[in-house]
């Protein structure tokens, strides 16, 4: 099974590290999600956001964008 590579950023104002990364290690058990600022400000300040095996995904809400970001999981 193909590595996913999945990113979050620790300064986004609309996730919540520890449910964020929580779940999405549900999405992807074998995943090491990678924690840490993206460059993605401008975005990142409007919405919640995932960068999932080269898309980033955004969201009005964390679950929005975990929601979206589950169809790019391998």
């Amino acid at each position: 099974m193909a590595k996913n590579d999945i990113r979050v950023c620790d300064k986004c104002k609309h996730m919540k590290m520890k449910t964020s990364v929580s779940k999405l290690q549900k999405l992807a058990p074998d995943t090491d999600i990678k924690v840490g600022c993206k460059s993605y400000c401008g975005p990142c300040s409007r919405f919640a956001f995932i960068y999932v095996n080269g898309r980033y995904v955004t969201g009005a809400t964390e679950d929005e964008a975990i929601e979206k970001a589950s169809k790019y999981i391998k």
